[in-house]
C-alpha cells in the first residue's frame, strides 16, 4: 500500500514546474494594468479629439500645427516670422473666393463626404505612370491636416486624416469646413487665409475681392511659398485665367446653394 503524505502548512512545497505557473500568476496582474494604462490612454486621446472638432466647430481656428511648423522653420533660418492671418467668418468673405478655391482645388466639394475616390483612382494611374506625383487631397482632407495633423508624408499621418476628414464632415458640416480652410490655408510666406492675403497683397478686405483676386489667391494655394499673389509668373496668370473660367462653368456663386 503507498504511503500517504500530508503536508501542512510549514511543510515545504515540492519543487516542480508548479512554480512556474505561480511566477505567470503574479505577473499577470502587472500585465492587465499595463493594458488597462494604455487602454485608457487611447480613451483619453479619442475623447479628446471628439472634444477638439466640437469645439472648433464654434470657434475660431487662430492657430494651427502648419503656422508653429512655419514659424519654427523661420526662426531657425532667421528670417522673418511674424505670421500673418486674421479671421473672418464665412459670412464676410465674398463668395467669389469660396467658388474660386472649390473650382480650382475640390469641385466634387459639395458632393462628397470627404474623399474623391474617383480622383483619388485619377491619381493612382497619373502616378504609376512615372509622372510627377499628383496629389488627390479635398478640401475636407486639407483642414483636417492643417488643423489638426502636422505636414509630411507617412502612413499613421495619413490614417489620422482620413479619421479627422470624416469626424469634421459629420459634425462641422460643409460651409463650415470652407470657412475654415478660408481662414487657414497658407496662401504666401507667412501667410495665412484669404483675409490676411486680401490686406497684405491687394490692399483691402476679403469682402472686396474680385473674381479675378479670388482666381489667383485660388492659383497660388498648391505651393504658396513658390508661387507668388503679389508678383504672378506666367503660370499663375494662366492658372488664374483658367480657374476663373471654371468658376464660370460651375456657374459662380449658385453653386454654392448645395452646401
Amino acid at each position: 500500500m503507498a504511503k500517504r503524505i500530508e503536508y501542512d502548512k510549514k511543510s515545504p512545497i515540492p519543487s516542480n514546474g508548479s512554480k512556474k505557473f505561480e511566477r505567470l500568476a503574479k505577473k499577470s496582474p502587472k500585465k492587465r494594468t499595463w493594458l488597462k494604462k494604455i487602454g485608457f490612454f487611447f480613451l483619453y486621446l479619442w475623447i479628446f479629439s471628439l472634444f477638439s472638432v466640437v469645439f472648433l466647430k464654434f470657434f475660431p481656428v487662430y492657430f494651427t500645427p502648419t503656422m508653429a511648423s512655419r514659424k519654427i522653420d523661420a526662426l531657425l533660418e532667421g528670417k522673418p516670422s511674424k505670421i500673418h492671418s486674421q479671421w473672418s467668418s464665412y459670412k464676410e468673405l465674398d463668395k467669389n473666393v469660396a467658388i474660386a478655391v472649390i473650382a480650382s482645388e475640390d469641385q466634387a466639394f459639395p458632393d462628397h463626404h470627404g474623399f474623391d475616390f474617383d480622383a483619388m483612382w485619377g491619381a493612382v494611374k497619373h502616378n504609376m505612370k512615372g509622372k510627377k506625383i499628383r496629389g488627390a487631397s479635398t478640401i475636407s482632407q486639407q483642414v483636417a491636416k492643417n488643423v489638426f495633423l502636422w505636414q509630411g508624408r507617412s502612413y499613421i499621418r495619413k490614417g489620422l486624416e482620413v479619421y479627422f476628414t470624416f469626424l469634421i464632415e459629420l459634425i462641422w458640416g460643409k460651409e463650415r469646413i470652407l470657412e475654415v480652410y478660408l481662414n487657414v490655408a497658407e496662401t504666401g510666406p507667412m501667410t495665412f487665409g484669404v483675409e490676411a492675403a486680401c490686406r497684405q497683397y491687394y490692399g483691402h478686405s476679403g469682402s472686396e475681392i474680385s473674381a479675378s483676386e479670388a482666381a489667383r489667391i485660388a492659383a497660388v494655394l498648391p505651393s504658396p511659398n513658390r508661387f507668388s499673389i503679389e508678383h504672378p509668373s506666367a503660370y499663375v496668370r494662366k492658372r488664374t485665367s483658367a480657374i476663373q473660367r471654371q468658376m464660370r462653368g460651375l456657374g459662380g456663386k449658385n453653386y454654392l446653394k448645395n452646401l
